[in-house]
């Protein structure tokens, strides 16, 4: 939409001009200034593409305009309330289909590259926000400059890298909502079966609750979902408590639980795994919000103590919880606490209702990528708009958890399929794009090479673990 807005004033016009406009509009944008000005008369004496010696005496920290900054412990307890959610839950499984030892060292090595992903995304944007003297990006802006900024041949590529990127963040969004919606009713469904012995299926559970996710999600405003927010979290952190106690009673020996699992099972594991460990949709909006944003990727930094608590206390719970119950882990490990006793339901009903409301803050963030994408064609009407998008979207969630309610390759299909792209795959890219030209890809190539590998690592994930999941979920069909 953009191309097209601004094709008709720079008819003729050369690409640094087209390429000085759409950094001048961008800027506008993001400093609340009215995109006119900024392309008006002036235009010929703005250059947005910056070489990085010029833009060295640009600060992007000092130009934010915020009006709550966080501190860095305010950051580093958002990034963990960010990353810490139901795969927690599911990482027992993860660690069926990787072995014992094998699954521990592997979550912790998939965890220090998904860190250092998030590390190579930041680092780009600072880069970036000096070249183009922007004060903050997010993800998709990050995608869109660097190849503005970048190359000549990949510029007019731009709009379709923030497309693409945006595009899998509605997915995997959107996904993960589904997932959330099969949790929740595999967890009410067992507590129900046990006192009505009714034993209905899954999907009628699924489509029960439409109707209260409809409710909940005609909530527009981000600030009235804060209380739901803060009611999720004291629920989830229960609900872990409680489950960890029923995991360390009676731990089996170490030697009755496999060390490694078989090679065809592993793109389970690393689709659940990137599932549970990536957080990256939520860091640039984190770290554009900081108050000292230079200390988010410092040494400790924000990010790496985060990041390290997570990964830490996700290989714990799936070490552990393995060990307990071994090959007959499930899904989410709360199905697995004995649903005769009265704190095991407690615990299946808490999580349940902590992750539903979740549900409408997982919902927030695809829908302003969708509304704010399309409000522009509704010139009357837009609040009947925005409400019939919203039930539309919350429906079409429940259709496609009722069409999928396996739980295990549910999670791996979402990790395989948009957090391999969105947390390995771009970041790497949006690297090789702002480095090609300055300051270049280092002694032997060694960014390059780099890269490939994260690209490459990514590309497996994201192949093997789709079909693993697809094939699960074709033997599951056959079973019904």
């Amino acid at each position: 939409m953009l191309m097209t807005q601004i094709r008709p004033q720079l008819t003729g016009g050369s690409k640094s001009e087209l390429t000085g406009y759409i950094f001048g509009r961008m800027k506008s944008e993001l400093n609340d200034v009215p995109a006119q000005t900024a392309a008006g008369s002036t235009l010929p004496l703005v250059d947005m593409i910056k070489d990085d010696e010029e833009a060295g005496t640009y600060n992007p920290f000092e130009n934010r305009k915020l009006t709550h900054p966080t501190t860095d412990m305010e950051t580093l307890v958002h990034l963990l309330k960010g990353s810490l959610g139901s795969g927690i839950l599911a990482m027992p499984l993860a660690f069926v289909n990787a072995g014992l030892w094998f699954g521990l060292v592997a979550t912790i090595t998939i965890g220090a590259i998904c860190t250092y992903c998030i590390h190579i995304l930041v680092r780009c944007s600072h880069i970036l926000c000096r070249r183009a003297q922007l004060p903050s990006l997010g993800f998709a802006d990050v995608a869109e400059v660097a190849f503005l900024a970048g190359p000549e041949q990949l510029k007019k590529y731009s709009r379709l890298a923030r497309f693409i990127i945006n595009l899998f963040l509605v997915i995997d969004l959107v996904g993960c909502c589904c997932i959330y919606i099969v949790f929740v009713a595999t967890n009410v469904k067992q507590v129900v079966d046990h006192y009505t012995h009714s034993y209905w299926d899954v999907r009628i559970y699924i489509l029960l609750l439409l109707a209260p996710l409809i409710v909940i999600n005609l909530i527009r405003k981000l600030k009235y979902l804060t209380p739901f927010s803060f009611i999720a979290n004291v629920l989830i952190g229960a609900g872990v408590g409680i489950t960890l106690y029923y995991i360390v009673t009676d731990l089996p020996a170490l030697s009755e639980r496999k060390a490694i699992a078989e090679v065809q099972h592993l793109p389970m594991f690393f689709g659940t795994v990137i599932f549970a460990l990536e957080g990256i949709g939520v860091v640039m909006s984190l770290e554009n919000n900081m108050k000292n944003p230079q200390n988010f990727i410092g040494c400790p930094g924000v990010l790496n103590t985060g990041m390290s608590v997570v990964v830490m206390l996700y290989a714990t719970v799936g070490f552990l919880g393995y060990l307990k119950y071994g090959d007959e882990t499930k899904g989410s490990i709360t199905l697995n606490l004995p649903v005769e006793e009265v704190p095991a339901q407690m615990v299946k009903l808490m999580i349940a209702v902590a992750i539903f409301l979740t549900y409408s803050l997982q919902f927030y963030v695809p829908m302003e990528i969708i509304w704010k994408n399309i409000k522009g064609n509704f010139n009357e009407h837009q609040n009947a708009a925005e409400y019939t998008l919203r039930i539309g979207l919350v429906i079409l969630t429940v259709i496609i958890a009722a069409a999928l309610p396996n739980l295990g390759p549910f999670i791996t299909l979402i990790g395989a399929v948009c957090l391999s792209t969105l947390g390995l795959m771009f970041p790497a890219v949006i690297e090789l794009v702002t480095f090609y030209e300055k300051p270049g890809f280092g002694r032997f190539n060694w960014i390059l090479w780099k890269n490939v590998f994260l690209i490459l690592f990514g590309v497996v994930g994201f192949v093997t673990g789709t079909y693993v999941s697809i094939m699960e979920f074709s033997e599951h069909l056959e079973e019904v």
